[in-house]
């Protein structure tokens, strides 16, 4: 398969939910209503299923998860450095930067792109990843920026409670134990899964493409494309040479990387306006960066494939 061939049906997908929420035939309303339903049922259904049934033993491999998280962790203080040389700030004030150029968007561009190429087989350490991402950036994110107010506080607290306990972790959780307690669902529950999972990343690439309907490029036009430089660019760079070094096999060094190239995701937004820092230019890297994400998966599934 070509990567013209993987490609056009994800950006296919997500510009038809762009065109349908900028012409308004779909309303804030609808979106939200395909994107509970996406992320409350169809993506959790995948998850589960399919962490049930792979091959733990064969699939989980620390090199992997050092692999892709040393290399996240550097990009997050390069840009908290980066940030603080340039805008002459505090690190407090630069977390949320930090965090624009780090935090990918696994689960709406890394998942379709990986599936699409590589199919859903040999996908633990995919599943692996994703739970911990939020939580090491996130925390990263609220302890730097000196969220220790009782309002902030709060709100902070409750923000990583919900992460931790969100439908995504709770579904791949699940399905590790089960998977490691060896059990087996029955045939009529296993087919109902898996009926639910069939429409999980049309779903959340449609969504993924309304949603850059309600964003729009900041006035602060140098710092996104800074930001998207890093996150597109120099994140899966630095994955790249990491997972060479650690002996990764091709597989792995592909699925690590192409989660790294993901665009940043809108949850960096969310961060952004929880601590009412820099949204604007978030925002404006979101759009941007899932922009400039069509031709840099493409450029990085050639150099991959």
């Amino acid at each position: 398969m070509s990567v013209i061939e993987i490609v056009f049906p994800l950006l296919f997908i997500a510009a038809l939910g762009y065109g349908a929420s900028r012409s308004g035939w779909f309303s804030r309303e609808h979106i939200a209503g395909i994107s509970k339903f996406a992320f409350y049922v169809c993506i959790p259904a995948l998850l589960f299923s399919a962490m049930l049934k792979v091959p733990l033993k064969d699939s989980i491999r620390l090199p992997v998860l050092v692999a892709f998280y040393v290399p996240v962790i550097l990009s997050f203080a390069l840009t908290l450095q980066l940030s603080r040389q340039a805008l002459k700030r505090s690190y407090r004030d630069c977390a949320v930067l930090a965090l624009g150029g780090s935090y990918s968007n696994t689960l709406l561009v890394g998942l379709p792109v990986i599936m699409a190429a590589f199919g859903p087989a040999q996908m633990a350490s995919v599943f692996l990843i994703i739970p911990f991402h939020s939580a090491v950036l996130f925390g990263l994110t609220f302890a730097l920026s000196g969220n220790s107010g009782a309002e902030g506080g709060s709100r902070g607290a409750q923000l990583i409670k919900g992460l931790l306990f969100n439908p995504v972790v709770a579904s791949i959780g699940l399905g590790l134990i089960g998977n490691v307690a060896g059990l087996s669902l029955p045939t009529a529950l296993g087919n109902s899964l898996e009926m639910l999972a069939k429409p999980a990343i049309a779903c959340a690439l449609f969504v993924l493409g309304a949603n850059l309907n309600q964003y729009r490029l900041s006035s602060a036009f140098a710092l996104t494309a800074v930001l998207s430089a890093i996150k597109l660019l120099l994140l899966p760079l630095l994955i790249l040479i990491a997972g060479k070094l650690l002996g990764l096999t091709s597989l792995e060094l592909a699925v690590t990387v192409l989660l790294g190239a993901s665009p940043l995701g809108v949850n960096a937004y969310l961060i952004a306006a929880q601590l009412k820092r820099d949204s604007d230019i978030i925002a404006g890297a979101v759009v941007l960066s899932s922009m400039l994400c069509i031709l840099t998966v493409i450029f990085w599934l050639t150099v991959l494939t």
